[in-house]
C-alpha cells in the first residue's frame, strides 16, 4: 500500500525488519544473498503434537502429522519444509481447509530447546523468505544456535494458500499509474475509486472464497495449530511490526499457551486506522527531517541552508513532479506519489540514505531511475517488471478485514488538518482514497487495548524514531501488556533487534536463550 491510501501503512520491507540495507539488496540487483543448493540431509524428525487443550472439532487439524522434506536455505545449517493443513474457518471445522507453508532451520547446536516462530510483517511479508533467504538477519546467532527456527507465510500470503488477485501489467496500473485529472478532484476521486473496484473484483475471482478469513485473528489461531503440531508446549515467538499485533493476538486468545515472546516495533491494537495512518505521516515527516539532517551535514547532499530550508525545497520537488511527471527509461512516469513511495522505502533504515540522496538528486536533475528503484523494492517489484510475491494483495486483504471503517467525516477532516499540521511535507500526497472503502467483506477486527493476563512475560522492543511504528505504540502495548516488559533502543529506523545494538541484542537474547527477563523500561543508547 502506498501512503497515498488511509489504510495504514504497515508494510513490510526487508531492510526494515532484518537490517539489511538496500544498498545490500536491491541496489546490487539481488533481493536477497544467494541460496546453495538443496541439501540431501535427512530432515529432523517431528515430535508429538501437542493436544492440550484441543478446540472441539478440530481435533484432526491439531493431531496431524508433519511430512518434512529437505530444502534450501541460506546457511550451512540443516533447512527442511512443510505443509500445515488449516481450516479455512476457525468457528467451522468443516467448511474447507487452507495449506500452510513452513520452513524449519534447526538449531546450530543440535539439540535444541524448542522452535521459535517468526514473522518479518506486512501484514503480507513471506516469513518462509525471510528464512530461507537471511535467516541470520533476522534471528541473531546465540539465538539461531538453540532454536528450530521457524519461517512460514500466514494464511493468505506466498506459498501459502494465498490472496490472488491481478497480474504484473495491471498492477503497475494499479502502484504507478497517474490519474488523468488533478489531485482532489472528483474526477481524480472517481478514477482511483474505479481502479480500487477492478483490483477488487480481481481479487473476489481469483481467490476461490478465501478474502473473508484472511484475519489476523484466524492468523493467530493458525500459529497456536502450528505451534501443537511442531510438539511445543508454549509458543515461542519473534515478530516484526505487524508480526507484533499478530503475537499480542496471539497472547489475547491463547495467554496460558504464551512461552517467550518477543514484539519488536510494536503496533498498539487500541489504535484505529485513520489513527494508524496520522501516526505515520507523522512519524515519516520525523524520519525526512532526520535524514535531512544528516544529509546537510555530509557531502553531496543536494539540498543546502537549514533542515527546515531543505525540507522546503523537497516539497518544491514533490510539488513539481505532481505537476510534470518525470519519464523513466521503461516509459513509467513517477508523480509525488510514487516520488513519496521511494522516499518511504528509504526511511525504514538509517542504512539506505544514501540512496535516498542519489535519488533525490537525480529527479532534480529530470531522472528518476533511483526513485523509481526505491519504490520498485518497496512494492517488490521485479526488474523485467513481474512482482516478486503477493504481499501488495495480502496486505490489503488483511487490512481491509482486520480494521473497522466506520470513522466519520468529522474524524477524517481532524486528521488531515493534524497531518497538515505536524507533516507539512508529507501531507498533501497522504490523503486518499482507501481501497477498504469497495471491499467487498466487512471487516470483522476490532480495535482494543490486549492484556493477555495470565500469560508469561511478553518483551516489547520500540525505537525512539521509528517512521513506520512510532516509539508511543511500543510504549503504549508493553503498558497495555499485564506482563509487557518495554526495551527502548534510542536511534533511527524502524525495528531494534539485530540490528548492531549490543545492549538490545543482549537483552533479547538472554530472554530467549535462557529465559532471563529483561529490565522493565531498559533503554540502550546507540
Amino acid at each position: 500500500m502506498t501512503p497515498k491510501a488511509r489504510t495504514p501503512l504497515l508494510r513490510r520491507a526487508l531492510a526494515a525488519v532484518a537490517g539489511v540495507a538496500i544498498a545490500a539488496t536491491m541496489l546490487s540487483g539481488c533481493l536477497y544473498a544467494a541460496i546453495p543448493p538443496e541439501t540431501s540431509a535427512s530432515p529432523a524428525p517431528s515430535r508429538e503434537p501437542d493436544l492440550d487443550g484441543v478446540p472441539a472439532g478440530f481435533e484432526d487439524f491439531y493431531g496431524q502429522t508433519l511430512d518434512w522434506a529437505a530444502c534450501s536455505g541460506s546457511d550451512d545449517a540443516s533447512y527442511d519444509c512443510t505443509t500445515v493443513t488449516a481450516p479455512l474457518d476457525w468457528s467451522d471445522a468443516t467448511a474447507g481447509t487452507i495449506d500452510l507453508a513452513l520452513i524449519r532451520r534447526s538449531a546450530s547446536d543440535g539439540a535444541a530447546i524448542g522452535s521459535l516462530l517468526t514473522n518479518p510483517g506486512g501484514p503480507g511479508a513471506s516469513g518462509y523468505d525471510l528464512i530461507a533467504d537471511s535467516a541470520s538477519y533476522a534471528v541473531s546467532e546465540p539465538v539461531l544456535d538453540v532454536y528450530d527456527v521457524i519461517g512460514f507465510d500466514p494464511r493468505g500470503v506466498g506459498r501459502s494458500t494465498a490472496v490472488t488477485c491481478l497480474d504484473a501489467p495491471a498492477m503497475d496500473h494499479q502502484l504507478y499509474d497517474i490519474p488523468a485529472d488533478p489531485r482532489g478532484s472528483q474526477g481524480w476521486t472517481d478514477e482511483l475509486t474505479q481502479r480500487h473496484k477492478e483490483f477488487v473484483d480481481a481479487c473476489v475471482a481469483n481467490s476461490d472464497g478465501i478474502l473473508p478469513y484472511i484475519t489476523t485473528d484466524n492468523a493467530a489461531r493458525d500459529m497456536d495449530l502450528m505451534r501443537a503440531v511442531l510438539g511445543d508446549k508454549k509458543l515461542n515467538y519473534l515478530g516484526y511490526s505487524y508480526g507484533t499485533f499478530l503475537g499480542a493476538t496471539y497472547a489475547k486468545l491463547f495467554p496460558e499457551r504464551v512461552g517467550r515472546l518477543v514484539l519488536d516495533g510494536a503496533i498498539d491494537p487500541s489504535v484505529s486506522g485513520l489513527d494508524v495512518g496520522t501516526t505515520q505521516a507523522i512519524g515519516f515527516e520525523s524520519a525526512l527531517r532526520a535524514y535531512m539532517a544528516d544529509c546537510l551535514g555530509g557531502r553531496n547532499c543536494p539540498f543546502k541552508g537549514s533542515v527546515d530550508d531543505a525540507m522546503a525545497d523537497l516539497a518544491t520537488l514533490l510539488a513539481s513532479v505532481d505537476a510534470k511527471p518525470l519519464k523513466n527509461s521503461d516509459g513509467r512516469m513517477l508523480g509525488a506519489d510514487t516520488l513519496l513511495t521511494g522516499i518511504i522505502a528509504a526511511l525504514y533504515s538509517q542504512d539506505s540514505w544514501s540512496y535516498l540522496t542519489r535519488a533525490l538528486s537525480e529527479a532534480l536533475q529530470g531522472d528518476p531511475s533511483t526513485a523509481f528503484l526505491l519504490a520498485d523494492f518497496y512494492n517488490n517489484r521485479n526488474d523485467d517488471g513481474t512482482f516478486a510475491d503477493n504481499s501488495t494483495e495480502a496486505f490489503r486483504a488483511y487490512n481491509c478485514m482486520d480494521y473497522p471503517t466506520d470513522t466519520s467525516q468529522a474524524d477524517k477532516d481532524a486528521a488531515d488538518a493534524l497531518v497538515a499540521e505536524k507533516a507539512p511535507t508529507i501531507a498533501p500526497y497522504w490523503q486518499g482514497v482507501d481501497v477498504c472503502e469497495v471491499w467487498p467483506y466487512p471487516p470483522t477486527g476490532v480495535r482494543e487495548k490486549i492484556s493477555a493476563d495470565g500469560a508469561a512475560p511478553i518483551v516489547v522492543v520500540g525505537t525512539t524514531n521509528d517512521p513506520a511504528t512510532p516509539y508511543a505504540w511500543s510504549q503504549s502495548l508493553a503498558a497495555q501488556l499485564s506482563s509487557g516488559v518495554l526495551v527502548t533502543r534510542e536511534g533511527e529506523g524502524h525495528t531494534g533487534y539485530n540490528k548492531g545494538n549490543a545492549c538490545v541484542d543482549g537483552a533479547i537474547e538472554a530472554y530467549l536463550v535462557d529465559g532471563t527477563v529483561p529490565e522493565d523500561g531498559l533503554t540502550c543508547r546507540a
